[in-house]
């Protein structure tokens, strides 16, 4: 072991010079006999149920069942995405919302959504309008805004397969596809 040199000893007797003891007591009281506590018994241990032979599976985690919820991503299958991506697909129902305020706008789209559930509609085209960027409060673009949580809440959303962007030809940013299920 070497010893310090000059220089490391005085920066080690500054750095004990500023060291508080945690117990103003000494290193006297500190060091008192122990005290001898009784063992408290500790509990049974059972043995390990026998384990059956075989493979056996992991235990399942119970969960609630899932919620189906009208989402931008819904369970379509690659038929359906090319279809909609390319605008080749025949809309049943059309639901324009233009002019309407929000609470007028919401009940048109559960009447609208009642009648295509009920004669068996399987493709809504619903008309929105653009999104309008900008600064709150917005004027205009409400109905677009909240729209997915209408349909996300709505009586109907076990209906509903998924929501897509509407292609250009059916009004693109300002229109979404509505999937029924059947």
């Amino acid at each position: 072991m070497r010893s310090l040199s000059p220089d490391e000893a005085a920066l080690w007797a500054r750095v004990t010079a500023s060291i508080t003891p945690l117990s103003r007591e000494g290193p006297a009281k500190l060091r008192q006999p122990l005290v001898a506590v009784a063992p408290v018994p500790l509990p049974a241990v059972t043995p390990p149920a026998r384990l059956p032979k075989g493979r056996v599976p992991p235990p399942r985690e119970i969960t609630a069942a899932p919620v189906r919820r009208a989402t931008i991503h819904g369970n379509l299958d690659g038929h359906w995405e090319r279809r909609l991506k390319s605008g080749n697909i025949p809309v049943d129902r059309t639901i324009d919302l233009h002019g309407h305020s929000l609470e007028r706008a919401y009940d048109a789209l559960d009447v609208a959504l009642e009648r295509a559930v009920s004669t068996g509609d399987r493709v809504l085209l619903l008309i929105t309008g653009h999104h309008r960027p900008g600064e709150p409060p917005i004027l205009r673009g409400k109905i677009r805004a909240a729209v997915h949580d209408w349909l996300a809440v709505s009586r109907h959303a076990d209906r509903i397969a998924a929501v897509r962007s509407a292609h250009r030809r059916h009004g693109g940013g300002g229109s979404l596809y509505l999937i029924l299920r059947r």
